[in-house]
C-alpha cells in the first residue's frame, strides 16, 4: 500500500508516522519555498490522545511534556475570583508539549524509517500529476491553501473570528507549574499555558481593533493580566489570523482533505490538534479494516471516515463557536448574571465531569 501525504506540517508528520508504523509506504511531498517550520506556540494534548500518541505514533518521553492537573476561568469583571475550575489533583487533564519540539521528535523518527520518502515539490504541474499517478492509492492533503484545496476544496463553512492570535512564551522564576488559566478579557481570551516550572507559553486572542495593536501593547496587558508569574524576559511575539473553516467535503476522488485544512477552530480551547488526532485515529481503524480484509483502498473507506467524523467535527467546533461568541457578548454588556450562572453550573459535578470527559475524549467515543 503507497500513501502520498502533501505537506511536511506537524499533522502531515504524525499522519506519516502513524502510517508508517503500519508498514505502510509513505511518500511526503512538500513546497520548499514556504519557511522551515519553527514556533514557539505550545500544544495542548488531551490525555486520551496522549495514550493514542505513545501506543500509535511516537513514545513520547515524559521529559517534554508537560501535565496540567487544574484549569481556572476567569472574566474581565470577575479577575480575582474564578467562575470555572477544573481541578483533578490524582490524574491530568491535559499535557503541554512546545509545538517545535514535537516536530522535531516526528522527523527526526521518520529519517531512519525505510517504507518513508520526503521529497520537495519543485515542478508547477506536480499537482495536476500527481492526482494522474497510478503508484498512489491515496493521496492526503494536509495543506490548507495548495492547488488541490483550492481546486476540490472550494466549498466551505466559513467564519471570520476578526480577532489575531498573539503567542510567546514568558520566562519567569521557578515554581510548581500544573495550572491552566484563561481570562475572557474584554480585548479578547488570553491563556497561560505552563510548559515547564520556569517557562509558559501565552496565547493572547485579540478583537480587531481600529487602530493596530502595537507589541508593547500587548506585553503590558499580559503583564497586567498576570497574578501569577514574576517574569524574567518574552520570546518573540507570533501572530496568527483566526478564522473558522469547515470542508463541506472530505474527499475527491481519492485525495482525501486532512488536518487544519479540513477543520480549523478557534484557539481558545486548544482542541485544533486533538480534534486531527480524533480523526487520525479513525482513518488507521478504516485502513486497518482493509488491509485485514486484503482489500484496496477506495472510495467506500474514506465514506466511512467522512460519515464517522463530520458532524461529530462539526458540533464540537460549533461549541467552541458558541463559547467563543458567549463571553465576547458576556463582556461587551458587562452581564452580572452569567458569571453567577456558569459558576454555578462549573459547581455541579456531573456537568463538570461532562466537560472534562468531552475535551479528552470528543463527542464520539470510539
Amino acid at each position: 500500500m503507497n500513501i502520498c501525504v502533501i505537506g511536511n506540517n506537524l499533522t502531515g508528520l504524525a499522519l506519516s508516522k502513524a502510517l508508517v508504523n503500519r508498514k505502510i509506504n509513505v511518500t511526503i511531498f512538500y513546497n520548499f519555498k514556504k519557511k522551515i517550520f519553527k514556533s514557539n506556540r505550545s500544544i495542548g494534548i488531551t490525555k486520551k490522545n496522549v495514550d493514542f500518541l505513545n501506543s500509535q505514533i511516537l513514545k513520547i518521553n515524559k521529559k517534554y511534556l508537560n501535565p496540567i492537573n487544574q484549569i481556572e476561568i476567569y472574566t474581565e469583571k470577575n479577575r480575582s475570583q474564578k467562575i470555572l475550575n477544573f481541578n483533578e489533583k490524582n490524574k491530568n487533564l491535559f499535557n503541554l508539549i512546545k509545538s517545535d519540539t514535537l516536530y522535531k521528535l516526528l522527523k527526526n523518527d521518520l529519517s531512519n524509517k525505510k517504507n518513508f520518502r520526503i521529497k520537495k515539490i519543485k515542478k508547477s504541474n506536480f499537482y495536476n500529476n500527481i492526482i494522474k499517478n497510478e503508484y498512489f492509492d491515496l493521496i492526503i492533503n494536509c495543506e490548507k491553501n495548495n492547488i488541490l484545496t483550492k481546486s476540490f476544496f472550494s466549498k466551505k463553512i466559513n467564519k471570520d473570528y476578526y480577532s489575531d492570535a498573539y503567542t510567546c512564551i514568558i520566562f519567569h522564576q521557578k515554581l510548581v507549574n500544573k495550572k491552566a488559566i484563561q481570562i475572557f478579557t474584554k480585548y479578547g481570551p488570553l491563556a497561560f499555558l505552563p510548559l515547564s516550572n520556569n517557562q509558559t507559553s501565552v496565547v493572547f486572542s485579540i478583537y480587531k481593533q481600529k487602530e493596530r495593536i502595537s507589541e508593547k501593547k500587548i506585553l503590558e496587558l499580559i503583564k497586567f493580566y498576570n497574578k501569577i508569574y514574576l517574569i524574567k524576559k518574552f520570546s518573540k511575539i507570533e501572530k496568527v489570523n483566526l478564522k473558522f473553516s469547515s470542508a463541506r467535503n472530505y474527499f475527491s476522488g481519492k485525495i482525501l482533505l486532512f488536518g487544519d485544512s479540513l477543520h480549523q477552530v478557534h484557539p481558545l480551547a486548544g482542541q485544533g490538534f486533538n480534534m486531527t488526532l480524533r480523526d487520525l485515529r479513525i482513518l488507521l481503524n478504516e485502513l486497518q479494516n482493509k488491509i485485514d480484509l486484503g482489500l484496496p483502498i477506495d472510495i467506500s473507506l474514506l465514506n466511512e471516515f467522512q460519515k464517522k467524523t463530520k458532524h461529530y467535527n462539526l458540533i464540537y467546533a460549533n461549541g467552541m463557536n458558541f463559547i467563543q461568541d458567549f463571553f465576547k457578548l458576556n463582556n461587551k454588556f458587562q452581564n452580572d448574571y452569567s458569571d453567577k450562572i456558569i459558576s454555578l453550573l462549573g459547581k455541579n459535578k456531573l456537568i463538570n465531569n461532562f466537560f472534562v470527559k468531552v475535551a479528552d475524549k470528543g463527542f464520539a467515543i470510539h
